[in-house]
């Protein structure tokens, strides 16, 4: 459990990074630097909830665990994000301005969807090219798709909070599931059609 914990916040630290950058500079160059923010997730092995959301039988996780994950998450993002909002002032702001354009939608929800569908798709390709997350990070971002774990660290930057965040993180978790529902079955299916042959 404790390295579950570790695991998970340092996560959030790497994932505050990118958002801090992005937050600093914008798109589209912050949108490609935000993604040393998942490339170290990837390659320390850190718990990223929307990393791991669709793989919960592959990571050899239960839904206990995946709960731990994001909580952590969501805490050590939140916390991690206040203590930037001293760093500098207009990141701040640009985190204030951000927050005031989110609102509890259908159409946020599908962001998030979209968002969850390409990080796991991104997170799982690390394994065959690590630069699959300098294409996955800035397509969810210049597409304006919405990441829990970013957002609640972008809340803390701007010291305020949004019920935005219980859509995103449904939206996220679907859209994972969701694509590793799809690639499950089609993977059964090409197996059933060897064992035919």
């Amino acid at each position: 459990m404790t390295e579950l914990i570790k695991k998970s916040a340092v996560a959030a630290i790497m994932i505050a990074l990118g958002d801090f950058v992005l937050l600093k500079i914008g798109a589209p160059l912050g949108a490609f630097l935000f993604a040393f923010g998942l490339l170290g997730v990837c390659a320390l092995g850190a718990n990223l909830f929307t990393g791991k959301a669709g793989a919960m039988k592959k990571n050899g996780f239960k839904i206990q665990d995946m709960l731990v994950i994001l909580v952590v998450n969501l805490v050590i993002g939140y916390l991690i994000g206040l203590l930037m909002s001293f760093c500098d002032e207009s990141v701040k702001t640009a985190a204030i301005d951000k927050v005031a354009t989110w609102d509890f939608s259908v159409a946020f929800l599908i962001k998030a969807f979209f968002c969850g569908a390409i990080m796991f798709i991104t997170v799982q390709s690390f394994k065959k090219t690590p630069l699959s997350v300098f294409a996955g990070v800035p397509l969810f971002i210049l597409c304006g798709f919405q990441h829990c774990i970013a957002n609640i660290i972008t809340l803390g930057i701007a010291n305020t909070w949004h019920w935005s965040i219980i859509l995103a993180i449904a939206g996220n978790w679907l859209g994972a599931i969701t694509v590793s529902w799809l690639l499950g079955t089609l993977f059964q299916t090409k197996a059933k059609k060897k064992s035919k042959q």
